[in-house]
């Protein structure tokens, strides 16, 4: 296809992707409440004495006069990106998919199913260890201290929760595919093991908003295991592909030996 049918076209699944993520936000404020309640709840589940509030009870203020709006309304875009995902998705794999490969279709599809549930475990682990993050974070308040939190930065600080752990828990499905496509062998893993192992938990006290011990350790530990288990897969697949390799184990410089019995008879000119 010419560049501009391919640009026209990818504009038309662009729009029709914000449609169904459009509608899916209007879904997004009918749910609002379930799903505050259930993104509120760790917050919630701090003993009184550690999130204060008023008589005991579980409150978020709010200073702005519009950020009681802007919350439905973010929460709203959350939810509709969620619940249009598999609409959206689809225009962008049809979008992509003309210029793949059978192979890397497969690998593709392998991968989605994949991530969606690698995805889901981080954003679970998340929400289980907040409520502790949390608490630790509060631990280091003075006596008296009473916290005021709003609205809108909790809500930043649980779905960046919820984001990173997510995220963290697809990367070493990322090292996997590229491996399968061939980028990244083995042997640079391995190579590179320690430097990596070094750099999730970087990334685990960059990435985790809290900057806390028990959350960084939380998201560390997890990836640290992901990675080797991915190292793995990545060692067997190219073992099963170098043992189906006529020419391996042989030196670049390694003259390959001849058949006599499929050797070419020469006919000498009279």
């Amino acid at each position: 296809m010419p560049l501009m049918d391919h640009l026209r076209e990818l504009r038309n699944r662009i729009v029709k992707a914000l449609i169904f993520v459009g509608l899916g936000v209007c879904v997004g404020f009918l749910l609002f409440d379930p799903v505050w309640s259930f993104l509120q709840r760790p917050y919630c589940a701090l003993p009184a004495a550690v999130r204060g509030g008023v008589g005991g009870d579980c409150n978020l203020i709010f200073t702005g006069i519009f950020d009681a709006f802007f919350l439905k309304f973010k929460v709203a875009i959350i939810i509709g990106i969620i619940v249009s995902c598999p609409f959206w998705l689809y225009q962008l794999w049809a979008f992509v998919a003309p210029a793949l490969r059978g192979n890397e279709k497969r690998y593709t599809y392998v991968f989605v199913a994949a991530a969606v549930p690698l995805f889901l475990s981080g954003s679970a682990l998340a929400y289980f260890v907040t409520q502790k993050g949390m608490e630790v974070v509060f631990s280091f308040a003075p006596d008296n201290a009473v916290p005021m939190i709003t609205i809108d930065s909790y809500l930043s600080y649980i779905i960046m929760m919820l984001l990173v752990f997510g995220a963290a828990f697809v990367l070493p499905l990322i090292v996997v595919l590229l491996n399968f496509l061939g980028v990244l062998p083995h042997s640079a893993i391995a190579k590179w093991r320690r430097m990596i192992i070094f750099l999730a938990f970087v990334f685990a006290a960059i990435a985790t908003p809290g900057g806390e011990p028990f959350t960084m350790l939380a998201l560390g530990i997890p990836v640290v295991v992901l990675f080797e288990l991915a190292e793995l897969i990545a060692f067997l697949h190219d073992r099963r592909k170098g043992s189906n390799d006529p020419y391996a184990g042989l030196s670049d410089d390694e003259i390959s030996p001849l058949d006599d019995d499929e050797a070419p008879e020469i006919t000498p000119r009279r």
